[in-house]
């Protein structure tokens, strides 16, 4: 493990020079990897496994992902099977199901989980509210995480720059006493940039608090108010957009994540950066007492509940579909549809 400063904080972190991929196979070399779902984070984690050469198959149920599957390359009889065949042949199930889904095939899934096993997640939420998904491993399986900090579509694409997404990782229960090893192997076969340790609690809370927060809740409430309020004092919406999302994903965005915030200051105007400094501190004020309620919301469970409920009603599925064509439908993310096909690379 290296020992990283993280602002005044030591952490310990796996690196891929200390974890190399051929000591990663090594480990894995005796083991038949099922990535079972191909839906969100499947299909990266996958590929990527099978790239990087371990021995991978599919679980999938028939459908437009199993086509999806086929599309990629699994063969079914071969390389994809049905959820049952391919955890019984497994030795490590990789339970990539979405949390509603985890939550319908645990009862049948854990009969597979014979002694010796491991069973992999990249989402801490099943095992952390076991109580309300039903999720309770067996002692005698060893139980792991990779939770890479992106979605599965950027696993692959990363991987296929020859770049990396870091990843969390956590062991809940280790039966073989090699579920470190496992679990360190897989996240190295999987393409992640660094690892660092958490809890399948912490992981869990800390990933529903973003994607409420500043990864999609939250951002999208601030384009869309700030959009509005230009919109509303006679400003068109090109030049909403533009001044709103485009400027921050297209110029701004890669500029701090290259080097960081203060960096990214250091290269906009005078102008911007007074600004911008002027005014982070009432923005900061105004969002931290709705990121608590978030956090608090969170930690209690009843996110998670609400998650729970939602994806149990019949007709989730087309109540969702709505809700997303309400914001795609939004006049900002027509006005985006314009904005893309007018950028250089499209003409």
């Amino acid at each position: 493990m290296a020992k990283m400063n993280f602002g005044g904080v030591i952490e310990e972190v796996m690196t891929r020079e200390e974890f190399p991929l051929e000591k990663a196979r090594e480990i894995l070399k005796d083991e038949l990897i099922a990535v079972i779902g191909y839906g969100v984070q499947g299909p990266g984690q996958a590929c990527n496994l099978r790239d990087n050469g371990f021995n991978v198959i599919v679980g999938q149920r028939q459908g437009k992902t199993f086509e999806k599957a086929v599309a990629d390359g699994w063969v079914p009889g071969e390389t994809l099977f049905s959820i049952e065949e391919a955890a019984d042949k497994a030795s490590i199930v990789m339970c990539l199901l979405s949390d509603a889904a985890v939550m319908s095939v645990w009862p049948t899934l854990q009969k597979y989980l014979t002694p010796g096993k491991a069973l992999y997640f990249s989402h801490g939420f099943a095992i952390t509210w076991s109580d309300r998904t039903g999720c309770v491993p067996s002692k005698d399986i060893d139980v792991i995480m990779v939770a890479p900090k992106g979605s599965g579509t950027s696993l692959r694409t990363m991987f296929l720059e020859g770049r990396g997404l870091n990843s969390s990782y956590a062991v809940y229960n280790d039966a073989t006493g090699r579920a470190l090893d496992r679990t360190l192997a897989l996240g190295i076969g999987i393409g992640s940039g660094y690892l660092f340790e958490t809890t399948f609690q912490r992981e869990a809370i800390s990933d529903l608090t973003g994607e409420r927060g500043s990864l999609m809740g939250a951002i999208q409430g601030l384009l869309s108010a700030q959009y509005e309020v230009l919109r509303e004092n006679g400003h068109t919406p090109s030049e909403a957009f533009n001044e709103t999302v485009e400027e921050l994903t297209q110029s701004l965005m890669p500029l701090f994540a290259q080097k960081g915030m203060d960096w990214m200051y250091s290269n906009c105007s005078t102008t911007a950066q007074r600004g911008a400094l002027d005014w982070m501190g009432p923005f900061h004020d105004a969002c931290k007492p709705v990121i608590e309620k978030l956090y608090a919301s969170v930690k209690s469970g009843n996110e998670a509940q609400i998650s729970i409920d939602a994806n149990s009603k019949p007709d989730y599925r087309e109540g969702l579909e709505k809700e997303l064509a309400a914001l795609r439908d939004s006049e900002m993310w027509r006005t985006a549809e314009t904005v893309r096909q007018l950028r250089p690379e499209n003409n």
